[in-house]
């Protein structure tokens, strides 16, 4: 007679858990420094922004909790809707012109057909590096009506030149600022996103017998709409802040630039000459959130172009 022995089945050790490797604490003590100067600097203000927006003040009484009655008087103000106004006609009519400058620029230099491209492209967004404040007291003294230099130019040949900084040309003046000072910047943008085209496929255009113009509608032109839609977002956000050129420019032409010119100037005289930091907060809200839209929906009219 035989006996069968049976072994107990092996008992489970649990193992200790391994300790968070030392490389993710150091991605995250890279990050903390940015993290700590966006909150600060961003996130911070924008949270005691929305804060300000819901009180008022009054004589009596001090500062009260007054809910939505600061937007509700920012969205019937007709300052403000003369401001809206004038950056929206600012944006569809000069940022079409600096991106087509900028855009036509990128494609000469890649083109490989300009010579001494790279002075070219330095010379170009050389005006970037100059700071809006003094691109806008420069080419204020050149708009000049008594003293500028457009207008002596005019007077030395004979030719009658407007007065660039009257009500009808005061905003072309401005657009012409900025084209100016970002032609450049959009250029680079645009040119870095030409470079990185894979060359096969350039390669491959030449054996099918595509010319220059082909090529740059055909190759080109689908690779740039990424770079495209990324300068209209950039662009977008800039007219809307429009600030610094026509703010310099008032004290050129105190009876043409009013205070309430661009949102951003109305809001920042509420704030420092009328002392009125609840209404101008709401207004402040008010533009970004404008801002964030129009940002949205030329990024839906992209999307929407490449399907």
């Amino acid at each position: 007679m035989t006996s069968v022995t049976t072994s107990a089945p092996p008992r489970k050790t649990r193992r200790a858990k391994a300790p968070p490797e030392r490389r993710e604490w150091t991605g995250l003590a890279f990050v903390l420094p940015f993290l700590a100067v966006f909150v600060f600097a961003i996130v911070a203000p924008l949270f005691y922004a929305v804060y300000l927006s819901f009180f008022q003040d009054r004589l009596v009484g001090g500062s009260f909790f007054a809910g939505f009655a600061n937007y509700a008087q920012a969205l019937t103000d007709p300052l403000l809707h003369v401001g809206l106004g004038r950056v929206l006609l600012f944006f569809a009519v000069q940022v079409p012109i600096m991106l087509g400058l900028g855009l036509f620029a990128a494609l000469a230099i890649d083109s490989g057909r300009l010579r001494a491209k790279g002075a070219f492209r330095i010379t170009l967004f050389l005006p970037y590096a100059v700071p809006s404040v003094v691109a806008a007291l420069m080419w204020g003294y050149m708009y000049g009506n008594e003293f500028g230099l457009i207008r002596q130019i005019g007077d030395a040949i004979g030719v009658a030149t407007p007065d660039l900084l009257s009500a009808s040309w005061v905003l072309v003046a401005i657009g012409n600022i900025v084209t100016w000072s970002f032609v450049g910047y959009n250029m680079l943008i645009l040119y870095s996103s030409l470079r990185s085209i894979p060359t096969e496929l350039y390669e491959a255009a030449e054996i099918d017998g595509a010319g220059a113009i082909r090529t740059a509608f055909s190759i080109k032109l689908p690779a740039l709409r990424p770079a495209l839609l990324l300068t209209t977002i950039f662009s977008v956000i800039g007219s809307f802040q429009l600030f610094n050129e026509p703010n310099v420019l008032r004290a050129l032409a105190p009876t043409t630039i009013s205070s309430y010119f661009t949102p951003n100037m109305y809001a920042y005289n509420l704030a420092f000459n009328g002392q009125q930091y609840n209404y101008s907060a709401a207004v402040a809200i008010i533009v970004g959130a404008v801002t964030v839209v129009v940002a949205a929906l030329a990024q839906r009219l992209s999307r929407a172009g490449e399907k």
